[in-house]
């Protein structure tokens, strides 16, 4: 069915994630009553989505309008583009998949993973490709970024140009291809009717420094250090990777490959060619002890900190085959993502703790540069492009505004600027862009094997949990004679330790005894449910007057009979 916000001649463009964030991104556009998808990506939770493994863009307006999707366009193999489409593929029926090279890879790898998913089509398209639908061309622009065959995606429309850049920089020393400027320019000359653009950097006004440069920089560090390295980075960062071979090599080092993720980006790119080493360079991780330890190099996972990763079972002492000893340099060849600081600074300290040299990217060594583009990358595309309307994406509300004024900056029309979020539904038409309204877009929680089923609700009761503990009072009464038995039994967790705190146990099971026998002497009848919440409510007014806390309360009634009541 069609888009009932959309006027015949609009053209309809849309985020389920990627907006007022930075991950999960999934891009729609509406043209001719189609429906082309622009990557499909997770994000990871923050420490406030306790619990939680991944977040999910909200796949219900796709499902309700499947039969509209012609494809699915990957524009790099980020897990924040890629991470998804498993997830997807669950719900709705992609006619065919188009990525390329090293994208390729990895998302058959991914899918692999996911034994319930059948194999969709998956077209291999090359930066010179092009591919027809109704009155759509659809063609790709090689870009720059940290990860091999990354490109910003086309369509050609009786309208004009609209061009998604992807993730991307300036980068005029890349380690791959270079960049395909040219069509920028000549999509401009054509007409550009709308640009998307990565606005992670939109901040940024210093220079984002070439792969090319920190490669050398990373050769430096090798030919320098005499000791033991592990150097942690991305396992999606092949270019990387490629280096950190690479200086090994030139250092006289053997390499051994740490952490699943790590393990498996190695392999892929070696299969596919993206990583050239010579096979002896490689150790297993059983056999690092067998060698000199300034002849070897280990390449890890948990430059973020993450607790399961194996830099911080190395950090902690608990890793299988390594054991961080002094003298050993770790390098992290990676930047923070928000909210990782404290993690990463947890490992660091538990480093130098045991020992080791820490290298951090910092004034004195490059170890790492930003795949995203500055003021000054974002302001030259947006020249080359000269789009008449302009929607910022990919990246937090305030970088969306700051990227707003970077394309005010270069001459684009204030009033032909969109600053929107999730779910918000942009029309477009030869001579207008306005918001004509909303479709669903909320965030859908992957908890173990449960999607979707961990509610807003749920995250806040596992916030309070892990703020003041969880207070259970078992009751059991006699409904007969309506009257209490016994006493009631206290059950604490994580809000006071049970031995030691027995006046306040005792005085609030004889406030908890107290209540319920003023309940049982009430001629008024009340549920179940009502009983137990002015239990809570009595409960948590209590405890917060002694404690200036608020536990959750769970109160258990034994052979209790609403009726009786």
């Amino acid at each position: 069915m069609k888009n009932s916000l959309l006027k015949t001649d609009e053209i309809g463009v849309f985020a389920l994630g990627g907006l007022g964030e930075v991950g999960k991104n999934l891009y729609v556009l509406e043209i001719s009553n189609q429906i082309f998808l622009l990557d499909c990506g997770i994000m990871f939770p923050d420490a406030h989505l306790l619990g939680i493994d991944y977040v999910l863009p909200d796949f219900t307006y796709l499902e309700e309008n499947k039969e509209r999707i012609v494809g699915l366009f990957i524009t790099h193999g980020h897990e924040d583009h890629i991470g998804g489409i498993p997830y997807l593929l669950r719900k709705v029926n992609i006619p065919k998949i188009y990525a390329s090279g090293f994208a390729v890879s990895l998302i058959k790898a991914k899918l692999g993973e996911f034994t319930d998913i059948k194999m969709p089509k998956i077209e291999n398209y090359e930066s010179h490709s092009k591919y027809y639908f109704k009155d759509v061309e659809v063609s790709f622009v090689r870009l720059n970024h940290s990860i091999p065959d990354m490109h910003g995606i086309a369509f050609k429309t009786p309208l004009g140009y609209i061009f998604h850049t992807g993730d991307f920089k300036i980068d005029l020393t890349p380690v791959g291809p270079g960049a395909e400027y040219h069509k920028l320019t000549k999509m401009g000359e054509e007409g550009m009717l709308l640009v998307l653009s990565d606005s992670t950097n939109a901040e940024r006004d210093e220079t984002i420094q070439s792969e090319r440069a920190i490669g050398e920089s990373i050769n430096d560090l090798f030919y320098n250090i005499k000791g033991r390295i592990i150097i942690a980075t991305f396992a999606s960062n092949i270019y990387r990777m490629q280096q950190i071979i690479d200086a090994s090599i030139l250092s006289n080092r053997q390499v051994a490959v740490i952490g699943r993720s790590m393990e498996n980006a190695i392999e892929i790119g070696l299969q596919s060619g993206y990583i050239k080493a010579p096979k002896d360079i490689f150790v297993k991780p059983e056999d690092i002890n067998r060698i000199p330890p300034e002849r070897l190099t280990i390449l890890s996972t948990g430059s973020q900190g993450e607790p399961l990763a194996a830099l911080s079972r190395i950090a902690a002492g608990s890793h299988r085959f390594i054991k961080a000893i002094p003298g050993d340099t770790v390098i992290f060849s990676s930047s923070p993502i928000p909210g990782n600081q404290e993690p990463i600074n947890r490992t660091i300290n538990a480093l130098f703790r045991i020992g080791a040299d820490v290298i951090t990217h910092g004034p004195l060594a490059d170890t790492h540069t930003s795949g995203h583009g500055n003021q000054f990358d974002l302001k030259l595309l947006l020249s080359l492009t000269k789009p008449k309307f302009f929607i910022p994406v990919h990246g937090e509300h305030r970088m969306l505004k700051f990227h707003r004024d970077l394309a005010i900056s270069v001459g684009v029309d204030p009033q032909n600027i969109l600053i929107m979020d999730n779910g918000d539904v942009a029309a477009v038409s030869k001579d207008k862009i306005r918001l004509a309204g909303r479709v669903q877009a909320d965030d859908v929680y992957v908890d173990g094997t449960g999607i979707g089923d961990i509610s807003n609700n749920i995250i806040r009761e596992r916030k309070m949990l892990s703020d003041d503990g969880m207070f259970a009072v078992i009751i059991t009464v006699d409904n007969q004679n309506r009257k209490i038995i016994g006493d009631p039994t206290i059950i604490s967790r994580g809000f006071i330790y049970m031995k030691g705190n027995e006046a306040l146990t005792d005085a609030l099971a004889n406030d908890t005894k107290e209540f319920v026998t003023n309940v049982f002497n009430n001629k008024n009848l009340i549920s179940e449910s009502e009983f137990k919440t002015k239990l809570s409510d009595y409960l948590t007014d209590k405890i917060y007057d002694i404690t200036q806390r608020k536990p959750m309360i769970i109160p258990v009634i034994r052979n209790f009979n609403t009726t009786d009541l």
